[in-house]
C-alpha cells in the first residue's frame, strides 16, 4: 500500500514537470521551424537538423523538406517507435497536427502511448504488432492508412529492407529509413530475411542488423524515390518521390550519405564496449549478408571493399 502511494505521489509530482518540459521543447522547435524558412539552400541535408523528439536531428530535416514540398497528405506511418517518446513523427504530430499510425512490437509501449495526453489531443493510432514483410500491408490497410502519405518512417532494427520492399499499400511523399553504416557504402547488402529477427539475439554486439545505404538506394530507385541525403550521425536516409524530387534537387548541394561514428557495440552481458571505426566491422565480419541486387548470400568478410575512400577518411 505504501509503495502504491509513493508511486502515485511521484506521478503527480513528475507529470506537470514532464508536461512543462515538453511545452518548452515544442516552443523551441517552433522557433527553429521559423529559422529554417530562410534556408533556401543547404550544403548538406544535415544542415537543417534540430532535435525535439527525434533521436538525432530528423525533426529539423523533415520540417525543412515539408516546408518546400507540395505534400499530398498530412498523414504519416511510423513503425519501430518503442514508447514514442523518441520518434521521427512526434514533433510533426504536435507541431503540424498531422494524423498518424505508429506501430511497435511491445504492448506495454503502445499502452503507454495511448495513456498520454497526445492520444486525445491529436488523431494518433497506436497499434501493437511485430512487423514482418507478410503483415505490414494488412496492418496499414486495416487501420485506415493505405494510399497517400506525407511521410513513411521505417526503423525496426532488422528487416527494414525486406519490409520496405514488400510495402505496396502506401504512396508516401517522403520516406525515412534507417541504414546500418557499419555495412559500408559500397555494397548493396542486407541481413537475410528472418521473420523472427532480433538484433541482440542475432549478434550480441548489436551491430548486425538492417541494410547498407547502397541497398536502400537500390530499393528506393526501384520504388520510385531518390536520395536527398542523410542525417549527420549516419543512420537515417531521406528519400523523396521522383515526381517531387526536381522541386528540391538543386536546393541540396551535397546529397552524399554520411558514415557513422557511433560506438554502440556491446559485449555478451549487454555492456557498452565503445568499439569504433573499422573494429566495429571486424566484430561481425563472419555474419551472412545478402547482395540485394543479385540475391547472393555471403559472409561480410568475403565481399571485398565495403567502404569508400571518403568514408574511410571520415571514420
Amino acid at each position: 500500500m505504501l509503495k502504491t502511494r509513493l508511486h502515485n505521489l511521484k506521478s503527480r509530482v513528475l507529470a506537470p514537470l514532464v508536461a512543462q518540459t515538453e511545452r518548452s521543447l515544442l516552443l523551441q522547435g517552433v522557433q527553429a521551424c521559423h529559422t529554417l524558412r530562410s534556408l533556401d539552400r543547404l550544403q548538406h541535408l544535415s544542415d537543417a537538423e534540430f532535435r525535439v523528439h527525434s533521436q538525432w536531428g530528423e525533426d529539423g530535416i523533415l520540417e525543412w523538406l515539408i516546408q518546400r514540398l507540395p505534400i499530398s497528405s498530412a498523414r504519416f506511418v511510423e513503425f519501430g517507435v518503442e514508447d514514442y517518446r523518441e520518434a521521427n513523427t512526434r514533433f510533426l504530430l504536435m507541431n503540424r497536427d498531422w494524423k498518424g499510425l505508429v506501430l511497435d512490437g511491445s504492448a506495454q509501449n503502445m499502452q503507454q502511448v495511448r495513456a498520454e495526453d497526445i492520444y486525445w489531443r491529436h488523431d494518433l493510432t497506436a497499434v501493437t504488432a511485430f512487423i514482418t514483410r507478410d503483415n505490414i500491408n494488412k496492418l496499414i490497410t486495416d487501420n485506415g492508412y493505405s494510399g497517400h502519405l506525407g511521410l513513411l518512417s521505417i526503423d525496426i532494427d532488422g528487416n527494414d529492407y525486406w519490409v520496405w520492399e514488400s510495402l505496396d499499400s502506401v504512396n508516401a511523399d517522403i520516406v525515412v529509413c534507417e541504414y546500418n553504416a557499419v555495412f559500408g557504402d559500397l555494397q548493396a547488402i542486407s541481413i537475410p530475411y528472418d521473420q523472427r529477427f532480433s538484433r541482440t539475439d542475432a549478434h550480441s554486439s548489436n551491430l548486425y542488423f538492417g541494410a547498407s545505404i547502397a541497398a536502400l538506394c537500390f530499393l528506393a530507385r526501384r520504388k520510385g524515390y531518390d536520395l536527398i541525403g542523410t542525417n549527420r550521425a549516419g543512420c537515417n536516409a531521406f528519400f523523396v518521390r521522383k515526381d517531387l524530387f526536381p522541386l528540391i534537387d538543386a536546393t541540396v548541394l551535397d546529397k552524399s550519405p554520411r558514415p557513422s561514428r557511433a560506438r554502440e557495440s556491446r559485449d555478451t552481458a549487454g555492456t557498452l564496449t565503445f568499439v569504433s571505426g573499422l573494429d566495429r566491422l571486424n566484430l561481425i565480419q563472419d555474419m551472412p549478408v545478402v547482395r540485394v541486387n543479385t540475391g547472393e548470400t555471403s559472409a561480410l568478410r568475403n565481399l571485398g571493399a565495403l567502404y569508400s575512400k571518403e568514408w574511410l577518411q571520415a571514420i
